[in-house]
């Protein structure tokens, strides 16, 4: 198997060219070579896909084909905006067997009309440009594939995370870690809302389990399908988890998302993130996805993939990014809130 990652070092990417390397396949990696990861036998194809000329970018791309016509598969992690996917379908058309775009769902219907979403659930989110271009973009490969037979396969994650950053629904611009240095601090953490929201978190290995059976496979082209976790929690669970894994008290102060997004004061965008997505109760119906990959089953338990990210995150500094301006923004909020 032949296959082109655009991106290729992320969190989903990475945890799917592990195991595309591991099952034997012949992985390439286009990018702008600033992040090459740890990865062994990947060829990378050093390229801004954006910027380059489309004939640059495919005479490249055709020299690493080596003679041969085309990649079994190519997916691009890094397409936010139609422009993107304009792009990718005059480089790739004829030039793969399956485009597989990475959305989001983030892109089902705010507010929702059931908890329970499946692949047809409305495309619909007033509260986040993120998730609106992503329905552009599926818009645009859709159309193409029923014009002119575009082989896409559209993929929607929800919460994915990896060995790299604890999951959370409230952090700053550095990630996870100041959040777990304010509960090891002993100092209160924000739950957006009162922390009973359902939601969904899918580790990376799981995910990149699904991933690899729709590749090359033939009842996916035409489809969109999301790749989640069957199991849901309440984010009062996941704040748990994660303090029960640093062996300390957990001191929740809840404040409403409105109130999150009113005090952001433009640095954060909680009402994309949080009114847009996490706020609200999600289960996910994986039957779609059960269809295509049968035998499919998340296997990382939340509280085991959580155990596991901080025990890596607490053993390497360079995953410890502080972030001072974020915690003196959650005392002002916490303050502000308790008044």
């Amino acid at each position: 198997m032949k296959v082109l990652l655009i991106g290729g070092t992320g969190t989903i990417s990475s945890a799917i060219s592990r195991l595309a390397v591991k099952m034997g396949w012949e992985l390439y990696h286009l990018n702008r070579g600033n992040r090459r990861g740890e990865i062994e036998n990947v060829t990378h194809i050093q390229c801004d896909i954006r910027s380059e000329d489309d004939a640059v970018i495919r005479e490249k791309l055709e020299k690493a084909l080596g003679g041969k016509k085309r990649f079994d598969a190519v997916a691009d992690f890094i397409a936010f905006v139609p422009e993107h996917v304009q792009k990718d379908f005059r480089i790739f058309n004829g030039l793969c067997n399956q485009f597989i775009f990475i959305s989001s769902a983030s892109a089902y219907q705010k507010p929702l009309s059931s908890y329970l979403i499946t692949e047809s659930t409305p495309l619909a989110n007033p509260f986040w440009e993120y998730s609106r271009n992503k329905i552009a973009c599926e818009n645009f490969l859709m159309e193409k594939y029923r014009e002119c037979g575009f082989p896409v396969t559209i993929v929607r994650p929800s919460h994915t995370y990896d060995e790299r950053s604890v999951p959370l629904g409230v952090h700053g611009s550095n990630g996870s870690w100041q959040v777990l240095k304010r509960m090891l601090d002993g100092k209160p953490v924000i739950i957006h809302g009162d922390g009973t929201s359902i939601w969904t978190m899918t580790h990376n290995s799981d995910f990149a389990n699904a991933f690899v059976q729709l590749i090359g496979n033939i009842h996916a082209i035409g489809e969109a399908v999301h790749i989640t976790s069957d199991e849901s929690v309440t984010w009062n669970q996941i704040y748990q988890i994660i303090a029960g894994a640093l062996n300390v008290e957990l001191k929740a102060v809840h404040v409403s998302s409105g109130f999150l997004d009113k005090y952001s004061n433009g640095r954060y965008d909680f009402k994309g993130s949080l009114i847009g997505d996490k706020a609200n109760s999600v289960v996910f119906d994986n039957t779609k996805l059960k269809r295509l990959v049968p035998g499919f089953c998340a296997k990382v338990r939340l509280d085991q993939g959580i155990k596991m990210t901080i025990d890596n995150v607490l053993a390497r500094s360079e995953l410890q990014r502080e972030d001072a301006e974020f915690d003196k923004w959650c005392d002002k909020v916490i303050e502000l809130f308790l008044k």
